[in-house]
């Protein structure tokens, strides 16, 4: 095989590799067996160091350096990256519509709210250049937080090259990386039958997940990832609502990151009482959906 036809395979492995894992990691619908999977990462592997100019640090082969960090640098948000707030009774909730409706002076009128499930994982800050993951921070004070770029390139939820026909010139995404109970459980179950030290709780599994000086570690943690926010933007206006931005942000293969957890479009107060979805340890016990 010569150069050209090499490069030719070589995009041609990356595509299906691609495709590959969003059906896999995003979707949770496999569309080769594991043995097809692996025999393609294995040749893309072997044309990469067969012919070198042709890697690329965006290659599915480049998601792990196999190096162990010495620790994580500061970065700067582009936006403050400020937590939530919440409430606990319907007054608080009102008070909280009230607040709203005076200060954007709409009177009496019913605003529409996006209720969405409240994931509890590790607060993330991803920054995509010209459509290419730059960077992926931790939320820190807010301010600042820890570069955790190794880590997140290890999930293969999180899409290395955005392909969309548009994209800004430079945004930051903001999100929450969590751990299913089921990959939880099996971690836990399988780390205990080893005599290895279990987590307590799903929430602390996946942010030790993402402090781990070993983003080889990391890479094998079952791990998912939510976005539904925006820090930085440069380029094209946003979206102009919450749901409109979580459209552009659901899946369509290789264009735009991750699916969302159903959110809604309520008009007002008058909608769904908030359920606990499985009680205590559940990622998604937190759900916030009185609205």
């Amino acid at each position: 095989m010569n150069q050209a036809a090499a490069r030719r395979r070589v995009a041609e492995l990356r595509e299906l590799i691609n495709q590959y894992d969003y059906r896999y990691y995003v979707r949770d619908d496999p569309a080769v067996p594991d043995a097809e999977y692996d025999r393609l990462m294995r040749e893309l592997r072997e044309l990469e160091q067969q012919y070198p100019q042709l890697q690329s640090a965006q290659s599915p082969t480049q998601r792990v350096s196999g190096e162990v960090a010495e620790g994580f640098a500061e970065v700067k948000h582009g936006v403050p990256m400020l937590s939530l707030d919440n409430a606990f009774s319907d007054e608080e909730i009102e008070a909280f519509d009230r607040r709203v409706r005076t200060r954007l002076g709409s009177g009496e009128q019913a605003l529409e709210y996006c209720a969405e499930p409240k994931l509890d994982g590790l607060a993330v800050s991803l920054t995509y250049q010209d459509g290419t993951l730059l960077r992926a921070a931790t939320r820190g004070d807010g301010t600042s937080g820890e570069d955790i770029t190794a880590n997140v390139r290890a999930l293969r939820a999180v899409p290395l090259q955005l392909r969309a026909a548009k994209v800004p010139k430079l945004f930051e995404v903001r999100g929450e990386v969590y751990m299913p109970l089921s990959g939880f459980r099996a971690m836990n179950a399988a780390a205990e039958a080893a005599g290895e030290k279990v987590f307590a709780n799903p929430r602390n599994a996946a942010a030790g997940s993402l402090r781990l000086l070993d983003a080889r570690i990391t890479a094998k943690r079952p791990l998912q990832v939510f976005f539904y926010g925006i820090g930085l933007w440069q380029g094209d206006e946003p979206p102009l609502t919450q749901i409109g931005l979580l459209e552009q942000l659901a899946p369509r293969p290789h264009e735009h990151l991750v699916k969302y957890p159903s959110p809604e479009n309520l008009r007002g107060l008058d909608g769904p009482e908030a359920t606990a979805i499985e009680g205590p340890g559940d990622p998604r016990t937190d759900r916030v959906r009185r609205a």
